[in-house]
């Protein structure tokens, strides 16, 4: 029972019920903690709107709910304040038990979920034959966190990594390598050396497709076999993808990032599908200057000229509208998903609306399969503008995450010179990719935020390393109490709450499962960053007002090394679940 909020809510709809009947029933507790712990840990304000409904007093209706309001096993004290605010004061020993409770649970008391769903989760998605930048950190991480967060919670969650591995653009590279402008041909050997810079390479070929007709047109030409299935243009275009995923795949690694070469579903994996999904959707499009077309209303353009969804080109292709209502259709129809989540830049809102719309139509969305675009801001630099290079140019993400280590690494051999090399080089890696992720997830993902070093490394405020350092030092107290099997030492372990910061950091460790519920009901991880800054305030003044080893007695030892451990165990979770490490020692 660690949802209080649930638990007294559900309290206080029955007794709204058993006070009011029917019009009672209709009414939302509005229980919420308290803000100020002079009025107890929760508040109900349900009296305020039945009050005015009934044509009553709201504090008479506050009183004729707390008459049938049973609360006695969870609360010591229960009042009606103010105009009609009911104040609750939760019991000491419920509380204490609780928290025993969480430190026999291995799941931290985080439930499956009873009927679980299977989710298509769509995120990062970079192109072949580009190296990943800046732009794809975003999605990367907090698609990554919301996979994580969902597998907790009991869903079968399938990672879609939708890369962009299709299309005219292909044409134009193929053709670059087959006959690259020196006239000669590439091994395998000078591909790979070729392709060692793929945004040059990129760079290079476009150039060509701008500045020469005659490969420009051997380009479109190239796009045609391609899509015919010839297998030299196939073979070449092969490569692109290995070479591309071998960068894709180093990154994710330096990151920390679940996906892997299984999660891969590119727009190729669709372009057999297009056929049937033109004739699916015949109902819902009509040809419009000889291309198909759907037209979802409240879309036009600054003319009001409707702006439509463009399914197949006039000249027989299909644009990416048509691989995104493919992909909706495999993953609600074949897959049996019942959530699509897409993790996606804002940018994208009106593609993705329409995208949605269309596939409703076609009957692939409804009431058994719902998508939902989990849009983000932008990454900005000092200047407010979208972050780049001083020269301007795209920042590589690998670079920025490289750049983030050696941040780290002049931290921790300024502040732990002593250690070993291969312990500073580790510790570098996880402090410097855990800032960079966490700085991105702490924000409200739909808000752009300007990309700041010092900020976020450093070792105090709502950061990673901050939280970092918070479960490190509680390693460090139990490696100074000599103790190795903490479950066999703490199994019969009761919790004392003697002093207020003792009794805030237990009420703190009730709050996990809460909002681990809500990342997954809202899909917005910086509820559970909030959180875990919280509880890690909450240690630290528990930590600095209470000796847990030098403690006046073992039963008191006992009970705040079992606070101690699970606020370590939680730390330690909630922050896996963000995609970041954690450190014995920093």
């Amino acid at each position: 029972m660690t949802d209080l909020k649930q638990v007294i809510s559900q309290r206080f709809s029955d007794a709204l019920t058993r006070a009011f009947g029917s019009e009672g029933a209709q009414v939302d507790p509005l229980v919420r903690q308290a803000q100020d712990a002079r009025f107890g840990d929760f508040q109900a304000n349900a009296a305020m709107s039945l009050g005015k409904k009934l044509g009553r007093k709201p504090r008479d209706v506050a009183q004729a709910i707390v008459a049938e309001l049973h609360l006695d096993d969870i609360c010591s004290k229960v009042e009606v304040a103010g105009p009609g605010f009911v104040n609750l004061t939760l019991n000491d020993r419920f509380v204490s038990s609780a928290v025993e409770a969480l430190a026999r649970d291995e799941r931290l008391g985080i439930t499956p979920a009873v009927s679980p769903q299977t989710v298509v989760i769509d995120y990062s998605s970079p192109n072949v034959a580009k190296e990943m930048h800046v732009g794809h950190l975003r999605s990367s991480v907090i698609g990554d966190s919301l996979a994580r967060v969902l597998e907790q919670l009991g869903h079968r969650v399938l990672r879609h990594n939708h890369l962009g591995d299709w299309g005219t653009q292909f044409g134009m590279l193929i053709e670059h390598l087959v006959a690259p402008p020196d006239g000669g041909g590439i091994d395998d050997v000078g591909l790979e050396h070729e392709l060692r810079d793929l945004n040059r390479f990129y760079r290079e070929a476009k150039a060509r497709f701008d500045a020469d007709p005659d490969f420009a047109e051997r380009a479109r030409q190239r796009v045609v076999a391609l899509q015919a299935g010839d297998a030299t243009t196939l073979a070449w275009w092969q490569r692109l993808v290995v070479v591309s995923k071998r960068h894709f795949n180093a990154v994710y690694d330096k990151l920390g990032v679940s996906l892997r070469d299984e999660h891969i579903v590119g727009e190729s994996h669709y372009n057999a599908m297009l056929g049937q999904v033109v004739l699916e959707l015949a109902p819902v499009t009509r040809v419009d200057d000889g291309a198909m077309c759907a037209f979802v209303p409240g879309f036009e353009g600054p003319d009001g000229t409707p702006t439509p969804l463009i399914i197949r080109k006039s000249d027989g292709g299909y644009g990416y509208g048509a691989t995104d209502l493919a992909a909706v259709r495999e993953r609600a129809t074949v897959l049996g998903a019942s959530r699509l989540i897409y993790v996606v830049d804002a940018r994208q809102s009106a593609h993705f609306a329409q995208v949605f719309w269309v596939a409703t139509q076609a009957g692939w969305l409804g009431p058994l399969a719902r998508a939902e675009h989990v849009k983000f801001g932008t990454i900005l630099g000092p200047d407010n503008k979208p972050f780049k290079t001083r020269s301007g140019d795209t920042v590589r993400l690998m670079d920025l995450l490289v750049e983030a280590e050696d941040r780290a690494a002049r931290i921790v051999e300024e502040k732990n010179a002593g250690f070993p090399p291969a312990e500073k080089a580790a510790i570098a890696h996880v402090v410097g990719i855990g800032a960079v992720k966490y700085a991105d997830l702490c924000n409200d993902r739909i808000k752009d935020y300007v990309f700041d070093w010092d900020r976020m490394m450093a070792m105090d405020g709502n950061t990673a390393p901050y939280l970092q350092y918070a479960y490190a030092r509680i390693q460090s107290i139990f490696r100074k109490a000599g103790i190795e099997d903490r479950r066999a030492y703490l199994i019969d372990a009761t919790l004392r709450l003697e002093t207020p910061e003792e009794r805030v950091l237990a009420l703190r460790l009730l709050g996990l499962e809460p909002v681990i519920r809500a990342v997954g009901d809202d899909l917005e991880p910086h509820q559970l960053c909030r959180y875990l800054f919280e509880l890690a305030a909450a240690f630290s003044a528990f930590f600095n007002a209470c000796p847990v080893l030098s403690a006046q007695s073992t039963e008191l030892r006992i009970s705040r090394l079992l606070l101690c451990e699970v606020t370590a165990r939680t730390l330690k979770l909630g922050l896996g679940l963000l995609g970041i490490e954690v450190l014995e020692r920093m």
